[in-house]
């Protein structure tokens, strides 16, 4: 075919370089509905925005396990003829974005496995940091593996060990493991879930009113969506298990002391969620304030990235009497490919996620907010196209901390190389991406929003503080596994 006029499909995360974080994985488990299977595809789609590689939900009837999963958002993978297969009134889901194994249809949870105590089937959020090193092990002992997801080796760790119940043997498996991990596991007679000792990502007990069933979902946004009650959530380091004599609540790890992820706030939560007692738009909100605090401008609207830079948009705007505006629109129909034009345009990338308009822009003094810079690729080519909409001034301000280094837990980000907060000053930063101005929320601004920094939280990518170590280096080798074509 002749290049010029060749429209190839490109895989949409290339042409957009998007150089946000990525979100990990969501989770949700249903015990004791006629329609379980059903409620736990609708907690996927409320948590969508968690992971939008694969999808896959297990359910049970006590007698028999029955699965579907697929590649592809949750819309995409399930029919109704599928959620019809998926018999019984317990159910596990999990939507994936991948942080450790291949992006391939044998990597997409739930797990589900036979052994000798029975069948268990398992969905994760997180990232186990020794994973590698268990899994040699394992391998050495003889086991034998279909994925390279740390997951699995947490189904092996399990299989191995002793335990009066499937309680105990998870227990006894994860304390072998290191890293971040909310867990939903489905057996013939029981839903358990369990939340790392640090809690690293989160998880919420739920009920179900007319059924007197419960939910574990990996954010409240999947309760609202079925009608179900908040009951909780799950302590770091607890796990519950949930079975026909009702909810029992085990502590099987020394306490250690909580660090919650304080990402999640910022952006990878939906803000309608309420995370350890704290609402997502709210915090945002608080953080706009701070940002006013810190960065009082003389400006004539005040502009999101959106959507993730809304709320504190709407903080910032709030607290300094700047007109909001919605200068920048977010087309939400992206698909995973798209057609390239044979022409090269100008920014072709973003343009296709964001559009200017210059009715709102044209003349105006401009406080662009955003909730991270990480490579600095894409804040450039947003700048540029507020300004060529016509903004005379674009100021530029981030809602978290300057990113300057990678998160070992379950979120997927550059390593310190491609992250420009750990390359350059904050004013090169300003320089390369074109603005009036540019300023980051501080640490202590950061914790002023969130209440206390003392209730516990996870800040190593913007602090370098990890709570759990990891070899330098061992990101880079990828678990091994048959490439799929």
């Amino acid at each position: 075919m002749n290049a010029s006029t060749a429209h190839p499909l490109k895989p949409l995360s290339s042409l957009l370089d998007d150089d946000h974080f990525h979100d990990e994985c969501g989770v949700v488990g249903i015990f004791e509905h006629p329609e379980a299977s059903n409620l736990a595809y609708l907690g996927l789609y409320a948590l969508q925005h968690r992971g939008q590689e694969a999808a896959g939900v297990v359910s049970t009837d006590g007698q028999e396990f029955y699965n579907h999963r697929g590649m592809g958002r949750v819309a995409d993978v399930f029919s109704a003829k599928d959620i019809k297969r998926l018999k019984g009134n317990r159910a596990i889901g999990h939507v994936r974005y991948s942080t450790t194994g291949d992006s391939v249809l044998r990597n997409t949870q739930p797990l589900v496995i036979n052994y000798r105590h029975g069948a268990l089937s398992l969905a994760h959020n997180g990232n186990l940091v020794n994973a590698r090193e268990l899994r040699e092990e394992l391998e050495r002992a003889g086991s034998i593996f279909h994925t390279d997801m740390d997951t699995e080796v947490i189904l092996h760790l399990a299989a191995r060990v002793d335990g009066k119940d499937a309680g105990e043997r998870l227990a006894a498996a994860l304390s072998q493991a290191k890293g971040a991990y909310s867990i939903v596991a489905l057996t013939e007679t029981r839903l358990i879930g369990v939340r790392d000792p640090l809690g690293f990502r989160p998880l919420v007990l739920g009920r179900l009113v007319e059924s007197g069933g419960y939910v574990l979902a990996s954010e409240t946004c999947a309760l609202d969506l079925i009608g179900a009650e908040f009951v909780r959530d799950i302590e770091a380091g607890e796990m519950v298990i949930i079975s026909e004599k009702g909810i029992e609540s085990r502590r099987p790890f020394a306490p250690v002391g909580r660090r919650m992820c304080v990402f999640e706030y910022i952006y990878f939560a939906r803000p309608d969620s309420n995370l350890d007692g704290i609402n997502v738009y709210n915090a945002r909100k608080r953080i706009g304030h701070e940002l006013a605090k810190l960065y009082p401008k003389d400006a004539d609207i005040v502009v999101p990235v959106p959507d993730s830079g809304v709320a504190a948009a709407m903080g910032y705007a709030e607290a300094t009497g700047i007109p909001f505006e919605l200068g920048l629109i977010r087309n939400h129909y992206v698909g995973r490919t798209f057609i390239q034009p044979a022409q090269s345009v100008r920014d072709f990338g973003v343009k296709v996620k964001l559009n200017a308009m210059p009715s709102v822009l044209k003349g105006k003094r401009v406080v662009l907010v955003d909730d991270s810079i990480v490579r600095g690729t894409t804040s450039a080519k947003i700048v540029n196209l507020v300004r060529d909409a016509g903004a005379r001034e674009v100021h530029f301000l981030v809602s978290s901390p300057p990113t300057t280094g990678p998160c070992h837990y379950g979120i997927n980000t550059p390593d310190r190389s491609h992250l420009i907060a750990a390359q350059h000053s904050e004013e090169q930063i300003r320089k390369l991406i074109n603005a009036d101005s540019l300023g980051y929320l501080t640490m202590d601004a950061l914790y002023r929003a969130m209440g206390s920094r003392e209730t516990g939280y996870c800040d190593a990518c913007f602090s370098g503080d990890y709570p759990i170590f990891k070899e330098i280096g061992a990101e880079e080798r990828q678990l091994r596994l048959i490439k799929e074509g």
